[in-house]
């Protein structure tokens, strides 16, 4: 896909990778409406970027983005859903609400918007770009409902893209960790999961699968290796997972200190 001249739309653009998107996006002769909850945190100013401010978590809030993008473009070419959360935690008891709220921004939101860009585009071209994450894949502890949210999007995509037709295309990004406030929303003192890359790195990718229409994006080599070898030997990741449980046993006893 061209994104020369295209109407886009990229969700989480305040920080990390959806930030460092926006500035890749700048380059590529667009017009880009930038989503956050806090538009004030968006420190680009060009004209061909347009602030909104949003809560993507609830569907009046998508409705009403959506109804703005179209007033002020006329139509829209390209979705970026970035926006997600995570949680890092041992999960202890039953909690419906903290349950739902990550699905909601993590996952209803994303496939709401993949549902409105087909209903608006009926049978014209366009692209929906969900970030999900490599842990759609691999899970690790003290990620649990996060990893959830990011393997039921890849579900979802995987039976979606049969029912879509010619020309519309649902890309799917799976980065590893990135370098940003993620793990420092996620909880206090976070372990930084392994491998880790930057977020400019991951958005250089993203805005190269999306020119190259690759159904599936992994931005770091070094994990789809890990991924594929895993097929041939299974113990790769049962590896990870020990390396990473050993991070998560040492902050659950940092955390019990304090």
């Amino acid at each position: 896909m061209r994104l020369e001249k295209k109407n886009i739309i990229l969700t989480g653009a305040s920080s990390g990778i959806g930030l460092a998107l926006l500035k890749e996006l700048i380059a590529c002769d667009c017009q880009i409406i930038a989503v956050a909850r806090t538009i004030e945190q968006i420190d680009i100013q060009h004209d061909r970027i347009i602030k909104f401010n949003c809560d993507i978590s609830n569907s009046e809030n998508v409705d009403r983005l959506f109804e703005f993008a179209l007033e002020k473009l006329g139509s829209i070419d390209l979705f970026i859903a970035n926006a997600g959360f995570a949680y890092y935690e041992k999960i202890t008891t039953p909690d419906w609400q903290h349950i739902e709220q990550i699905y909601h921004t993590n996952v209803f939101s994303a496939i709401y918007s993949a549902e409105k860009m087909r209903e608006i585009n009926a049978d014209r071209s366009y692209r929906m770009v969900i970030t999900a994450s490599a842990m759609s894949f691999l899970a690790v502890p003290g990620y649990s409902l996060y990893a959830s949210t990011k393997a039921a999007l890849h579900g979802f995509a995987t039976g979606y893209r049969s029912e879509l037709n010619k020309g519309q295309k649902l890309q799917m990004i799976y980065p590893i960790s990135t370098r940003t406030a993620f793990f420092d929303q996620a909880a206090d003192e976070t372990p930084v999961s392994w491998p880790v890359q930057s977020s400019e790195t991951v958005a250089r990718s993203i805005i190269k699968g999306i020119r190259r229409d690759k159904q599936a994006v992994f931005p770091s080599a070094l994990f789809y290796f890990l991924h594929v070898l895993n097929g041939y030997l299974p113990f790769v990741h049962r590896l990870i997972v020990a390396m990473e449980n050993r991070k998560f046993q040492k902050w659950l006893g940092l955390s019990l200190e304090s």
